[in-house]
């Protein structure tokens, strides 16, 4: 693999800790703020709206940009928004920080896979996008974990100093390995929402939002769920997360590899066993040991279809690819804003912490559903492979 990919899963881990990093941080932030725990929880979904508004914003205003250049300035956003975040003496403040840093993770992650996918061979593509979301999975394994455990130590603030630095580094890798990437003279706006025409593309986008609108509703409120459920103690938290994330780790990259051979079956039996495990966990809730073999199932196929869904967007949009990435960033976490709502109302009508993975678990059953739908409509179906244009599969099976 080249090494660019390394600056970008790099980028990938630092704003994963950054959108993550905070769950295991909610309990001491709402104490801190004063607020309840679904006010709390609001920090992770108003994140998650407004990386979809930036997702779809900024990706549109720089289709003719050197991409390079526009990961670099996307990079000095993410570092004023945590650097806000860490400063904050009012949930207000705190708020401002992470709408800043939201804006620049959509775009991102959608401009990020098309550059990495660009850099591979058209059979490596769905792995090279895994890369990147790689560094995402190890902010899981890695970062979250012992996020929550310097913020336990040290207070929440130097979990986002932290991801300040981070921000930094990845701001002088990305400068440093990552070749220049012109955009195409024939890419213009017009083009890219062109794409939209195609209706595999709002098919594709209507599974990211409700498949991990799921996962990431019964993700969200993990922590009071660990410890008001399961039993375990506070301190215990980091290291269960920490479980959870070598399962996304595992998870992201047999998904990969699994989408580059088959992408539609891939992404049912991922879907399918998303579904069944947050049931298990559910149904299981009060026993640490159930609990435990469900978190590392839970990031096991968590986080396993992310890079197929977004090889799939790209597939149908080939002539526009940066957009159709960029909605698909945008709808990940749209659904994430929607999983982390729902369970927060559930919550609210005091239905229990465990209430959450119900919630999550019927939104993916829901995604399973459209995806099924949508897969028998395009049967037979591949897209056109444009090499020039954009880095697409050479078939979707």
């Amino acid at each position: 693999m080249p090494i660019g990919l390394l600056a970008l899963a790099l980028g990938g881990f630092g704003i994963g800790l950054t959108e993550f990093g905070i769950v295991g941080l909610l309990p001491q932030v709402a104490g801190d703020f004063g607020v309840t725990e679904t006010v709390a929880g609001y920090l992770v979904s108003v994140y998650a709206l407004s990386v979809a508004v930036g997702a779809i914003g900024l990706t549109a205003a720089i289709p003719r940009f050197d991409r390079k250049k526009v990961l670099l300035s996307l990079m000095i956003l993410f570092i004023l928004g945590n650097l806000i975040s860490a400063i904050a003496q009012a949930y207000g403040v705190m708020m401002l920080g992470r709408v800043v840093a939201a804006l620049c993770h959509g775009a991102f992650f959608g401009v990020g896979s098309v550059v990495a996918a660009d850099l591979v061979a058209p059979n490596r593509r769905a792995s090279a996008i895994a890369l990147m979301f790689g560094g995402l999975t190890v902010a899981n394994v890695l970062g979250v974990p012992l996020g929550t455990l310097l913020g336990q130590q040290l207070g929440w603030r130097s979990t986002f100093w932290a991801i300040t630095v981070i921000g930094v580094v990845t701001l002088v890798g990305i400068q440093l390995l990552v070749p220049p990437q012109p955009a195409a003279a024939e890419t213009s706006l017009r083009r890219e929402l062109g794409a939209f025409r195609e209706p595999q593309v709002w098919v594709s986008a209507a599974v990211t939002v409700l498949a991990y609108g799921g996962m990431f509703g019964a993700f969200t409120y993990i922590a009071f769920t660990l410890t008001e459920v399961s039993g375990f103690a506070t301190s215990s938290v980091p290291w269960l997360l920490m479980l959870f994330g070598a399962g996304m780790v595992i998870g992201n990259f047999v998904g990969g590899k699994a989408a580059d051979r088959s992408l539609n079956k891939s992404l049912i039996v991922t879907l399918v066993l998303l579904n069944a495990v947050l049931v298990l966990f559910a149904l299981t809730a009060e026993s640490k040991i159930m609990t435990i073999v469900s978190l590392l199932l839970m990031g096991s196929v968590g986080l396993a279809g992310a890079p197929g869904l977004q090889l799939r967007i790209m597939a149908f949009a080939h002539a526009a690819p940066t957009m159709a990435s960029g909605v698909n960033i945008a709808a990940f976490n749209v659904g994430n804003a929607i999983g982390a709502w729902l369970g927060g109302l559930a919550l609210a009508a005091g239905l229990g912490f465990v209430s959450p993975l119900w919630v999550g678990a019927a939104i993916t059953v829901a995604g399973t559903l459209v995806l099924l739908a949508g897969t028998a409509k395009a049967h037979g179906r591949v897209p056109e492979h444009h090499a020039e244009d954009a880095p697409v599969p050479t078939g979707i099976s």
